[in-house]
């Protein structure tokens, strides 16, 4: 009788110590999951915000300078394309956002140089991916 009580509690230990195990392992691998996941999340929107710093810095070259080597319309093309193409990679709103952009920048580059408007629509739609992706920064686990 004493031999079944010690084989019970033997039993009982096994499957608890096993359960423990199930269920740590189970949350190491999706605690790893989202670290990697929000690991992503961080690199591509650092990329994002150099890129975005270098779009205004073109836009600002462009119409306040007058400089057509720093304010080189293929280079914004260049940093709008990257930009788009790293929003995937962050959010659906960063994405959102950064497809505004590339409209605006579409309509509005040809004008940069010489229209106040185009210069303000591109850096209202820059710091609104800006914001954006601060927001998805902040909301991180």
């Amino acid at each position: 009788m004493r031999e079944l009580a010690k084989l019970k509690g033997y039993y009982f230990t096994a499957v608890v110590s096993l359960l423990f195990a199930v269920i740590g392992f189970t949350y190491n691998a999706w605690r790893m999951e989202v670290s990697e996941s929000n690991n992503n999340v961080r690199t591509a929107s650092f990329e994002v915000l150099k890129a975005l710093a270098e779009l205004e810095r073109n836009v600002f070259a462009a119409h306040y300078d007058q400089d057509s080597i720093k304010g080189n319309p293929r280079e914004g093309w260049v940093q709008v394309g990257l930009i788009s193409d790293l929003s995937v990679l962050i959010d659906p709103k960063v994405e959102s956002k950064a497809n505004v952009l590339k409209t605006q920048w579409g309509q509005n580059w040809e004008m940069l140089p010489t229209t106040e408007s185009s210069a303000t629509t591109v850096v209202a739609a820059i710091d609104e991916v800006r914001v954006e992706i601060k927001d998805v920064l902040s909301s991180l686990q």
